[in-house]
């Protein structure tokens, strides 16, 4: 094989990779347009789901007050309320409750993360975080974590409150 032969086998082999490695990039590339454009349906579900059981505490605990949330922390409802207590020594003391729930925004980690965090007259109660891989995500699991933490809040809240 002379010297101009491999040349020209070398500059093919070198073309091949160079377009192997551009469509590798575009296949990523598309890959994360996929997990942005899934991160976002989930995201989009759970967080209606979150407003959805968010919204029905005011009903039962007069006081609350609702909050969107959206944004660098993710997206979700918050409800809050501040409380004035008075003791017996006519001391006065403010009492603040808040539930906040959010789904945390798309991350190079492709996972799914719901984020809550309760405080009951000023003493944290719950701060729990919970993530799945965007390929493996199980939506009813999701879902069903959002009823059991709003449940449990609710009663935790009832508990001290009484």
């Amino acid at each position: 094989m002379s010297f101009e032969d491999r040349l020209h086998k070398a500059i093919e082999r070198g073309k091949r990779r160079s377009e192997a490695k551009r469509s590798e990039a575009e296949a990523q590339a598309l890959s994360e347009e996929e997990f942005k454009r899934l991160h976002s349906s989930y995201r989009l579900q759970i967080s209606e789901h979150i407003e959805k059981c968010i919204r029905q505490l005011p009903n039962y605990f007069p006081g609350f007050r609702l909050e969107t949330l959206y944004g660098e922390r993710g997206w979700g409802m918050a409800c809050s309320r501040d409380d004035l207590r008075v003791d017996s020594n006519r001391r006065r003391a403010n009492d603040f409750s808040r539930l906040e729930m959010t789904v945390r925004p798309a991350s190079a980690l492709h996972v799914l993360e719901l984020a809550a965090k309760g405080t009951i007259r000023n003493k944290e109660v719950f701060n729990r975080n919970y993530f799945e891989t965007l390929q493996d995500v199980d939506l009813e699991k999701f879902l069903e974590l959002v009823d059991v933490w709003v449940v449990e809040y609710a009663e935790s809240y009832a508990a001290k409150i009484s």
